[in-house]
């Protein structure tokens, strides 16, 4: 036996040439048997025994066949039957002995428990919790005989910090502050060089401008190639680019740090009682940069089932483009009222609170998924706690931008440049002396008006698709009448735009909910199409948010309309 470090493939060369020697049967392998607590071990002999009658699953594999019987992993069960055409699942007198030893082993269990006073729901392990148990505990045996340290102390100082950042107590608000401090960051920081990208795309569309009248270019066609496309390409790359690049690097840190896991681990508890997996927070954590990079994370989740429900669900957080929205609607109409660091705060405690309701919103449609079409127990995976380590500053700008944001970017351009074609075209084709964007601002302004919003809001919700960061600057244009994007950067004259069109109070709380809960932008959905491989799926992640979000407005003006 030999072992690696995954991090240095020098290491890996005693491995290679040890898999050699086993192919030309030079060593011959003693396989380390796993042992469970002996009131398994005796119903695997049960179940053995009668496996024997089918006399075609080989004796090396009995063991093996006899736990996934008692596991009752219908898939695994079904893949065995058709391997050796034999009869498992419809077979009577096989399930009646499985069912019978289970019952020994929740006896068994429970006895246990009630010896050790852990007879409380959060204490007690399923079957699965105990298999994936019996496996690490044997594998850390194997592990401790072919490794050496130099001080056996060496995770000494993991454990001492883990008693912190895993802890009931400290856990998750530390892992809040982590978030927190991870999105001020961004926030703040993307506003310099988005400012710069916006300043250098507004002179070159100047210069644009100038060229397209030196070549004697149609009006209608330099607006619809310069205001329409260009515009709104590089608004989207203004935009999305910055966030990302700070977000990517700062989350691949942590990372590359070790602390992803320990997220995982500080929540498992809430997905499992869902039926899911704790990864699924790390992916939700990735949506805060971009959903579309969280539903392609969400290939670190083993389980085909869980990892549906992860990639359906991700877009229950709001990622970076939608932060602006929410913290400038949060600042005029909830903290519009406080002056000094009290507004700061109010507004933040307001867009923590839109996150935390997408959060539940999340957990309660996984745990409804997994009890109807997504049906199925949590997988018990082994949660691993790596050490500590030194993050390594050029892979971590590898993977975060070019792995992650000029990916996300690229997909989100390909469908920016068509987008900016249709938006000129609704804002300034019109009929009767109205646009084609009017005319379906009014056609929907009946259904807004009912979920406390108009129809101008819903417009731009669904125009903004793109890109979620293009959903205000619609708005104003909207409100304005103007015929291509409108970048305004101070809130005091945005606030006034919004007031004289009517916006209240309501108008605000619902922006907030449906910015928060809403369909998927177009990058995302292309990336569910893509890991899902269905439209079937696809539809459903856009559908999911949508209705959450109609039915809480619904909710909201409700309950306003009655004590207002």
């Amino acid at each position: 036996m030999f072992g690696t470090i995954a991090r240095k493939k020098k290491s890996l060369d005693n491995l290679m040439d040890t898999i050699l020697k086993v192919c030309k049967k030079e060593i011959l392998p003693k396989p380390n048997l796993v042992k469970y607590p002996i009131y398994i071990e005796n119903e695997i002999e049960i179940v053995s025994k009668k496996l024997e009658d089918f006399k075609v699953i080989p004796p090396k594999l009995l063991r093996w066949v006899s736990l996934k019987i008692l596991d009752g992993e219908e898939k695994i069960l079904k893949s065995i039957e058709e391997h050796f055409n034999i009869s498992i699942i419809d077979n009577s007198a096989l399930q009646d002995i499985r069912k019978m030893s289970i019952d020994r082993i929740n006896l068994e269990k429970e006895k246990l428990e009630e010896n050790k006073n852990k007879t409380s729901n959060e204490n007690k392990e399923n079957f699965k919790d105990i298999i994936v148990s019996s496996i690490v505990t044997t594998a850390e045996k194997i592990s401790n005989s072919v490794c050496t340290y130099g001080n056996n102390n060496y995770s000494a100082r993991d454990r001492k910090i883990d008693k912190i950042l895993t802890s009931k107590v400290f856990g998750l608000p530390i892992m809040i502050l982590f978030l927190g401090i991870i999105f001020w960051i961004t926030i703040v920081g993307a506003n310099y060089p988005s400012q710069a990208l916006f300043s250098f795309f507004a002179w070159l569309q100047e210069k644009l401008i100038i060229g397209a009248e030196a070549i004697n270019l149609p009006d209608w066609l330099s607006s619809m190639l310069i205001s329409g496309i260009y515009q709104t390409l590089t608004w989207i790359i203004s935009v999305m680019l910055p966030p990302m690049a700070i977000f990517f690097p700062l989350f691949t840190f942590l990372e590359d740090l070790g602390y992803l896991p320990r997220i995982a681990f500080n929540t498992d508890g809430f997905f499992k009682k869902c039926s899911c997996s704790g990864k699924q927070m790390i992916t939700m954590c990735m949506g805060f940069g971009c959903n579309s990079a969280g539903v392609t994370g969400c290939k670190i989740i083993n389980s085909p089932r869980e990892k549906l429900i992860a990639i359906l669900t991700n877009n229950f957080v709001p990622c970076n483009g939608r932060f602006p929205f929410l913290i400038t609607i949060a600042t005029i109409f909830i903290a519009g009222t406080i002056n000094g660091i009290g507004a700061s705060i109010i507004s933040t405690l307001a867009v923590i609170f839109v996150i935390i309701l997408g959060i539940i919103c999340s957990l309660i449609i996984s745990k409804i998924l997994s009890k109807t079409i997504l049906k199925g127990m949590p997988s018990s995976f082994v949660l691993e706690l790596p050490p500590y380590r030194k993050p390594q500053f050029g892979k971590i700008l590898i993977r975060s931008i070019f792995d992650r944001t000029l990916f996300v970017l690229g997909r989100a351009i390909s469908v920016a440049a068509p987008a900016g074609l249709v938006i000129w075209l609704f804002a300034n084709i019109g009929i009767n002396g109205e646009s084609l964007l009017t005319l379906v601002a009014n056609f929907l302004d009946p259904f807004a008006k009912i979920l406390g919003l108009d129809g101008y809001i819903l417009t731009a919700f669904i125009f903004g698709i793109p890109a979620n960061e293009i959903v205000l600057p619609i708005i104003l244009m909207c409100y304005l009448g103007g015929n291509s994007l409108v970048n305004m950067e101070d809130s005091f004259s945005i606030g006034q735009i919004l007031i004289q069109n009517g916006w209240n109070i309501l108008t605000a709380i619902n922006v907030l909910i449906f910015t928060c809960l809403h369909f998927p932008c177009a990058t995302t959905l292309l990336t569910i199409k893509k890991e899902t491989g269905s439209l079937k799926w696809t539809a459903l992640s856009f559908l999911l948010p949508t209705i959450c979000g109609i039915v809480i407005c619904l909710f909201t003006t409700f309950i306003y309309n009655i004590f207002v």
